[in-house]
């Protein structure tokens, strides 16, 4: 059944269309460094979600800056939509692992300091609906110290999509919160690309996390990262987390890993 809005015209939300992104032959070196990624191509398609694993420190996590535009020195092409990716833009937006909450604001306030100028006279409409999306209706008014972890990340879930941006770039969005959190934000996540078809990239050290949320799994090896392997996840959303098939996805991945990079046997999770 289609949804109804209550929001007048001019602040319900645009239709959003995931875009493209391409990575051609994308290499990356600090000065005075080694090499940290090389000639990295992948396709993401319009809509798709893609998660990106791989052993610590090789580079996932840079890959993502520099798709956001925050890292600009790097050889190859990367492409959001057809054009080349030059500086940071309110059609790719930002989740970092820490909330990054100016402490100043109330929930409110945080989230309308992602709305593009063009669309302000609609912030309280704007803010209003991002704040019911996140299921933290009745914290407005509240400020990041009154908040617990997983009600500040659902803050700033909120302000990266208030730009209503095409693509969301999400690095290891739930890796300081506790097990219960981090499912219901992954569910949340899913129910937000439901409404918005975003595309998706993903930076996350769990491996179930990595299944049940995407589309596609790409692993990178040791540095200077390659991809290794693309997995795909042929399974309908929404996934039973106790999925035979994910079970058996998930040991594949973690063998692939153990090969990638760094295995502690004492540990039930590959440690990246």
């Amino acid at each position: 059944m289609a949804e109804t809005s209550t929001l007048p015209p001019s602040a319900a939300p645009a239709l959003t269309r995931g875009s493209r992104i391409e990575l051609q032959a994308v290499g990356k070196q600090f000065p005075g460094g080694a090499p940290v990624l090389s000639d990295v191509d992948l396709s993401v398609r319009p809509g798709e979600i893609v998660s990106l694993v791989g052993p610590s420190g090789c580079g996932k996590s840079t890959l993502l800056r520099l798709l956001a535009g925050l890292d600009r020195e790097h050889t190859g092409a990367l492409l959001v939509d057809g054009r080349p990716v030059a500086g940071p833009d309110r059609a790719v937006g930002f989740m970092f692992q820490e909330p990054r909450l100016l402490p100043w604001l109330t929930v409110a306030q945080n989230i309308a300091f992602g709305i593009a100028p063009a669309r302000r006279a609609d912030t309280a409409a704007i803010v209003a609906r991002l704040i019911n999306q996140v299921h933290l209706d009745g914290s407005a008014a509240l400020y990041p110290r009154q908040l617990s972890g997983g009600m500040q990340q659902r803050t700033a879930l909120a302000r990266a999509l208030a730009a209503e941006p095409a693509v969301l770039l999400l690095d290891e969005p739930f890796s300081a919160l506790d097990a219960f959190t981090r499912i219901h934000l992954q569910d949340l996540v899913l129910e937000l690309w439901q409404r918005t078809q975003l595309t998706m990239v993903l930076v996350t050290h769990e491996v179930d996390e990595s299944l049940y949320l995407s589309d596609r799994v790409v692993v990178f090896s040791e540095r200077p990262a390659l991809i290794s392997e693309i997995v795909d996840v042929r399974l309908a959303r929404p996934r039973d987390r106790r999925d035979p098939a994910l079970l058996e996805l998930r040991g594949h991945l973690l063998e692939k890993l153990r090969l990638a990079g760094r295995w502690d046997r004492k540990k039930p999770e590959y440690e990246i």
